[in-house]
């Protein structure tokens, strides 16, 4: 009898020890199905360290992201206004379970220096970054992540850009879109309904 309990001890822990070990392994977790939609391009933070779009600032994070650029005198001040109102009230969260994302528009000006000068002037505090990148790479970010026009004219030029916050949680492969310019207790409210 204690054999044949020894006997389906040991078959039940061949039977689950697939299921645990994929548990333990995080190279072994379900992908997103948003990790082949978005490009894994390198991008550079604002204090100079290089990261990888999905890999590093999407998978598995409730993200935030903006496209902003530092001599903007449209919508720009506003938007970053009211998400610094937003990263106040979302407090220590932010940079720990919470990401919040501005990305340049003009890579070809906005150096980490320049993003760095951006964030002194508008008072911003640890926790958000600000990215910049190569031309093309910074492009293909903005399409993935629907900062897209209707007229391809107007898409091109910078100072029509559109003033919206794309939110996303990778982990549940939930996404939606906000204006940036909306109420920042709403903006919070939105971020939190994706936990």
């Amino acid at each position: 009898m204690n054999s044949k309990r020894n006997l389906l001890r040991l078959a039940g822990s061949a039977l689950l020890a697939p299921v645990a070990a994929q548990a333990a392994a995080p190279s072994l977790r379900r992908r997103s199905s948003m990790a082949d939609y978005f490009p894994n391009v390198t991008l550079e933070t604002h204090d100079g360290r290089k990261v990888k779009f999905y890999d590093d600032l999407i998978r598995d994070k409730l993200v935030a992201f903006n496209m902003m650029y530092s001599i903007c005198e449209g919508i720009c001040p506003k938007n970053t206004a009211n998400l610094r109102q937003v990263h106040e009230e979302l407090g220590s969260r932010v940079g720990r379970d919470i990401f919040l994302y501005s990305i340049t528009l003009r890579p070809e000006f906005d150096n980490a220096a320049a993003l760095r000068d951006y964030i002194r002037h508008y008072n911003i505090k640890p926790g958000w970054t600000f990215l910049t990148g190569r031309r093309q790479d910074v492009e293909r970010v903005r399409v993935a992540l629907g900062f897209v026009g209707d007229d391809p004219k107007t898409d091109a030029d910078i100072t029509q850009h559109t003033g919206m916050l794309r939110i996303g949680n990778d982990r549940l492969d939930r996404w939606t879109m906000t204006p940036a310019l909306g109420s920042h207790r709403q903006i919070k409210r939105t971020i939190l309904e994706l936990t």
